[in-house]
């Protein structure tokens, strides 16, 4: 604790002498100050444009999930905008990157639009600008859409810093792939309104596919509530992802709010959700022998099969398999 201390006062004479200027690489958090280094040897070789917006993706709990990539354009970029810019700093500062009070920017959802032609100019004149925000991938269920609409538009490049997302990391500890190869769908937060959460609710009830929402801590006793409606769906629960208290369920729609209620810390933190793929029982494939074969005297193989699994939904795969078997018991 002393040393931070120290630490602190020797970056506030250093910064009051140089007037405030220039980059200042000081390692208040020991964990980190290796880190960066092996950032500069890892990336200081790679190519970064001027000129260019990089969207950097920071931790949504874990510092350690920073990325070396992201630690060096951090320290080298002109300008730095992001959702709060306290935030920020706060979190650079562990890395031991602080920058000057003229690099930064504050780019929200209340005034994105404004401020991105502040960042075009900056680009224009041939600035690297780095955007973050508060936790995670921006532009994912945070800001930052806009302005990558903005810089596009105006024939500028826009460079992705892959990193942290609750949402792949939910969905890889899920396991609702198993029985799905469609896909999932990422929903994020779902309307504050009841009438249209409901209505948001059932569209999920709708759709068999695997599917992803958000919450805030307040909101997860009444989506619990209004899931329950889906039944014996399965549905991971992700509380605290990559932080200290994590916590991570898998258990049927209507019993998430007896699990919430259990225990009064499960009402607080950051939220992901994976509503699981709607189970579907599939019948024989020998029940499809009849229209396999029907199609198959008009059509091609290949289009009968596809057609039987557009109308069927069942596997194109096993029914191509069956389709063989079919055609070869003809010859």
């Amino acid at each position: 604790m002393r040393l931070q201390i120290v630490q602190r006062a020797v970056f506030r004479c250093i910064s009051y002498l140089l007037g405030g200027e220039g980059i200042f690489l000081l390692s208040l958090s020991t964990h980190f100050s290796s880190a960066l280094t092996a950032a500069h040897d890892a990336a200081a070789s790679q190519h970064h444009p001027a000129g260019t917006l990089y969207m950097v993706a920071t931790p949504i709990g874990n510092l350690a999930d920073i990325s070396l990539r992201a630690l060096h354009v951090l320290s080298v970029c002109d300008t730095l905008a992001c959702e709060d810019t306290r935030h920020s700093q706060t979190l650079l500062r562990n890395y031991g990157i602080v920058r000057s009070a003229h690099q930064w920017l504050a780019l929200h959802q209340h005034n994105e639009t404004q401020v991105a032609q502040e960042v075009l100019q900056r680009l224009h004149s041939g600035q690297r600008v780095a955007y973050v925000s508060d936790a995670g991938t921006p532009a994912v269920s945070d800001p930052g859409a806009r302005l990558v609409r903005q810089v596009q538009a105006a024939g500028l490049r826009v460079m992705p810093l892959p990193g942290a997302s609750s949402v792949t990391a939910l969905l890889s500890a899920c396991g609702s792939f198993t029985t799905d190869t469609s896909g999932f769908v990422f929903l994020g937060f779902l309307p504050s309104k009841v009438a249209e959460r409901e209505r948001a609710v059932r569209s999920i009830s709708l759709d068999g596919r695997t599917q992803v929402l958000l919450e805030a801590p307040h909101r997860i006793e009444s989506l619990a509530q209004a899931l329950a409606i889906l039944g014996d769906r399965m549905v991971t629960v992700g509380r605290e992802l990559t932080k200290q208290f994590e916590e991570i369920a898998t258990l049927s729609a209507s019993a998430m709010c007896d699990w919430i209620l259990a225990n009064p810390q499960r009402t607080r933190g950051e939220f992901a959700l994976v509503v699981h793929a709607q189970a579907v029982k599939s019948e024989p494939m020998e029940a499809h022998d009849k229209m396999l074969q029907l199609l198959m005297q008009e059509l091609p193989l290949k289009t009968a099969v596809r057609i039987s699994a557009e109308l069927t939904g069942e596997s194109r795969n096993l029914l191509y398999a069956r389709a063989l078997d079919l055609k070869g018991g003809e010859s």
